[in-house]
C-alpha cells in the first residue's frame, strides 16, 4: 500500500515538474517585451483613471503615448504641466492647450421654471429623461437629480437644492468630461476657462420657439438674435431658436449680455462695469444776455 502512495506522489511530482517546464518554455517564447517608458509615463500621470482623455485610464494613456505619440491625446486632469513632463520623458513636443471648465447651460431655477408635474419614480436624470421631458414645461433644462454629481470624482459639481440646477466649482473642475457624458439632456459642455476665469455663454439649451420657451422658463433664450446682431466679432450664432457663443471668437465685450432681453446670457468673474456718466446739464445763460436777446426780438 505504501509503495502505491509513494509511486503516486512521485508521478504527480514528475508530471508537475514537466508541466512547469513546458509553461516556462511557452512563456519565454511568446512573452511580449514591454517598453519601460510606459511605467515612467504612468508614474507621471495624476492617477485619476477618469477617462477624460478618451481612454480606459492612466495606464492606457501611457501605452498610447509611448506607441502613438501625443498628437491625438491629452490629459485634462494633469493639464499642460503633466503633458509637458510626459513629452520630456518621451523626447517629444506637445501643443499647449487652453484650460477648460464644465459649464451648465441652464438657468431655469425654481423661481423661473415652475413645476407642472410630480415624479415619484427612480430619482435619476437618465430615468426621468427616458420616461418623459421632466417635471416642468421645459423639456431641455436641468433635471436636477444629480447624475453629473454622481460621476464626478473631484467633487466639482453639485445640484443646488435651492435652485434645482447643477453648479460647477471651477476651482475643483478638471474638465475630465464625465459630467458631460452623464447628462441625458446634453446641457453640460466644456468651454475654455478664459483669462482670469472670465467667460460669457448662453445659459440655456431650449430650442422651442420664443413664445413657448418663454412660457416654460422666464430665463429662456427666445431666439431673437439681438445678441448676434450686437456682436462685432461674429462669435454668436442663432439656430433652431437658440443662440450660441463660440468661445474661440468671443472677445468678452459683454454687449450681448446687455442686449439679451431675458437674461439668458451669463458672464462669469467679470469686473464691474463702469458707472454711466451723468448727462450734461444745459448751461444757463447770464441774465444780462437774456435781456439783450429779449430787446432784440
Amino acid at each position: 500500500m505504501s509503495n502505491i502512495i509513494i509511486f503516486t506522489i512521485a508521478t504527480l511530482a514528475i508530471l508537475g515538474l514537466l508541466l512547469a517546464i513546458v509553461l516556462y518554455i511557452i512563456a519565454q517564447k511568446f512573452k511580449v517585451e514591454e517598453d519601460p517608458r510606459i511605467d515612467e509615463v504612468e508614474a507621471i500621470m495624476p492617477g485619476a483613471n477618469c477617462g477624460g482623455c478618451g481612454l480606459a485610464g492612466c495606464r492606457a494613456f501611457a501605452e498610447c503615448a509611448v506607441k502613438e505619440g501625443l498628437s491625438s491625446i491629452y490629459c485634462p486632469v494633469g493639464g499642460n504641466d503633466t503633458m509637458q513632463k510626459v513629452a520630456q520623458t518621451l523626447g517629444l513636443t506637445v501643443e499647449q492647450k487652453a484650460p477648460q471648465v464644465a459649464v451648465v447651460r441652464c438657468s431655469g431655477t425654481c423661481d423661473k421654471r415652475k413645476k407642472t408635474s410630480v415624479y415619484d419614480g427612480l430619482a435619476t436624470c437618465s430615468t426621468i429623461a427616458s420616461l418623459y421631458g421632466g417635471d416642468t414645461d421645459c423639456s431641455f433644462g436641468c433635471l436636477g437629480r444629480g447624475d453629473c454629481e454622481a460621476v464626478c470624482q473631484f467633487d466639482a459639481i453639485k445640484v443646488n437644492p435651492q435652485t434645482g440646477i447643477a453648479e460647477v466649482d471651477e476651482e475643483k473642475c478638471t474638465a475630465c468630461g464625465a459630467c458631460v457624458k452623464a447628462c441625458p439632456k446634453l446641457i453640460i459642455e466644456l468651454r475654455n476657462k478664459g483669462p482670469k476665469g472670465r467667460r460669457v455663454y448662453v445659459a440655456c439649451s431650449n430650442k422651442d420657439k420664443g413664445a413657448v420657451a418663454r412660457k416654460a422658463c422666464l430665463a429662456a433664450c427666445i431666439g431673437c438674435s439681438k445678441c448676434a446682431k450686437e456682436c462685432a466679432f461674429e462669435a454668436i450664432t442663432a439656430e433652431n431658436n437658440l443662440a450660441y457663443i463660440d468661445f474661440n471668437k468671443c472677445k468678452m465685450c459683454r454687449k450681448c449680455v446687455i442686449a439679451c432681453p431675458t437674461g439668458a446670457i451669463h458672464e462669469t468673474n467679470m469686473p464691474p462695469r463702469p458707472a454711466p456718466k451723468p448727462a450734461a446739464q444745459p448751461v444757463a445763460k447770464p441774465v444780462a444776455e437774456e435781456k439783450v436777446n429779449m430787446l432784440n426780438n
